[in-house]
């Protein structure tokens, strides 16, 4: 009998016999396959039997079908074909060779009583019924939980009606989200998304860019259209930990004139806080963030203050300007989810620059989403599953920039000093899933791991004397390794074979 193998997706880990005649896959709960994925149509594709060989047809879907990699819209299916509808992907099989042809009724009659699909009628009702509803296919019936993998989301932590509502409602708002950063800023449309891309995964960003082009204003701005509270502490070498997060003061109370120490809030306490030209203060202020950006909170003295949600921390660099600066140690740096790179305008956003900030009045941005959305969309990436293969084209990008792995190429056993870690894994599946929530999808492919990898990587390579003297930085070792390293192919959706018994 035909049958069906999911590799990826809902049913991850099914075999589905193709039992009856047409079997509708989509997203709605009438379907004989139904998908819980934004991505797919509300009644996607098709499987059906004729005249012995099994079809499969695209119902004119918003993102379409592919076999094979290849989109389709209606193509004869025959061994080991494998297709893609959404995020789930199922492998074609015909069993003994034979495609079991359905059962030849006119009016689509439910199965015969000597092969049932489904469980028998109850013992109550000993009559056949004479007219029933056409026999649904096994494919209908609620699957079963797949055996749990370490990159499966647990119990409690699939995306829910809402989250895939809101998700869905992030395309949109991500064009009024620049509608109205660019009423203020005009161009830097890479920098925007990166930042807000840092921001749905919960981590923090380095912006590197020259003085002049508008770091603190594209920040702020920001903050003002997610309706979070801002602070900006400009770091300079006479800093001291305790101007950022708080310190206790005496005080007399006026009634009893009894002393006691109370705690005043440093710029700390807030959503949104840019750290001004980080690398100015000494290591001792610079370490008095680490606490905040890992675990949210603030220790001064015996108690331990909690940060509201969400925090994130935005930290500015000179590039070109390094006299009496404090450069950051790796371990810090390293807790920046993204380096985030400001280049020059283009001529044209230049003109447009001047001729706005030169003249009176100017618009202001209106909020477009709350702190509220923005906290229930950093829970939703976090319930986003990812394919395994995605999963493994990450970790062999940052295995490659490691000269001491046996996997490293050429380029970076050459090239490299010291490599990325773990945490640079974490980030870029973290990266990927937010990049996937911004562009109202669900479902996490490879390119989205490559549009992360360049701020996530660039200040993880450290590169040895051989790439200083031919003039290579971070960015183009890691620019060669995307070329490099490759995507998984169309095996890697293939289902493993079974081990021979011996």
């Amino acid at each position: 009998m035909a049958r069906i193998l999911v590799t990826q997706g809902d049913y991850k880990g099914r075999e589905i016999e193709l039992v009856g005649n047409d079997i509708v896959i989509g997203r709605e709960e009438d379907c004989d396959l139904p998908l819980n994925d934004t991505e797919v149509s509300r009644h996607h594709a098709k499987l059906y039997c004729e005249n012995g060989l099994w079809q499969l047809a695209d119902l004119d879907s918003a993102n379409g079908t592919t076999l094979n990699g290849e989109s389709v819209t209606v193509v004869e299916l025959h061994e080991d074909d494998v297709v893609s509808i959404g995020a789930t992907i199922f492998v074609f099989k015909n069993g003994s060779g034979s495609v079991a042809a359905p059962p030849p009724a006119p009016a689509r009659p439910p199965a015969p009583a000597p092969a049932p699909a489904r469980p028998a009628a109850p013992a109550a009702a000993p009559a056949p019924t004479p007219a029933p509803a056409p026999s649904k296919p096994e494919a209908k019936l609620e699957p079963k939980p797949a055996p749990a993998s370490d990159h499966a989301p647990k119990p409690g932590m699939m995306a829910t009606a809402d989250d895939l509502k809101l998700v869905e409602q992030m395309r949109q708002s991500m064009d009024a989200i620049r509608k109205e950063v660019g009423k203020v800023i005009i161009g830097q449309e890479d920098v925007l998304n990166e930042i807000l891309m840092c921001i749905i995964a919960g981590g923090h960003a380095l912006l590197i860019g020259l003085p002049g082009l508008a770091k603190t204003l594209t920040v702020n701005t920001i903050a003002k259209v997610l309706d979070m509270k801002f602070k900006r502490v400009q770091f300079t070498p006479d800093l001291m930990p305790s101007d950022i997060t708080g310190t206790e003061v005496l005080e007399t109370d006026r009634v009893t004139q009894q002393k006691e120490f109370r705690f005043m809030q440093g710029p700390i306490f807030c959503n949104m806080l840019l750290a001004d030209e980080i690398n100015r203060t000494p290591p001792k202020t610079q370490a008095a963030l680490l606490e905040a950006m890992q675990e949210k909170q603030v220790s001064v003295g015996k108690e331990v203050y909690k940060l509201d949600k969400p925090f994130f921390v935005l930290a500015t660099q000179n590039p070109i300007e390094q006299e009496g600066t404090y450069p950051l140690p790796e371990a810090q740096l390293d807790r920046f989810m993204f380096n985030i790179f400001v280049d020059y305008p283009t001529r044209d956003e230049e003109i447009t620059v001047i001729s706005r900030t030169t003249v009176s009045g100017g618009a202001e941005p209106q909020v477009v989403i709350d702190k509220n959305a923005v906290i229930h969309l950093q829970e939703v990436v976090r319930k986003i599953p990812v394919s395994e293969h995605v999963i493994g084209y990450a970790v062999n990008l940052v295995r490659a920039t490691r000269p001491g792995d046996s996997m490293a190429p050429e380029l970076t056993k050459k090239y490299v000093s010291t490599g990325a870690g773990p945490r640079a894994g974490q980030f870029l599946v973290l990266a990927a899933k937010a990049r996937a929530v911004l562009e109202g999808r669900i479902h996490v492919s490879c390119n989205d791991i490559r549009s992360a990898a360049m701020p996530v990587l660039r200040h993880r390579i450290l590169t040895n004397f051989a790439a200083d003297s031919e003039g290579l930085k971070s960015v183009d070792i890691v620019k060669r390794l995307l070329s490099e390293i490759k995507e998984p192919g169309a095996e890697t959706y293939e289902p493993a074979k079974p081990a021979k018994k011996k």
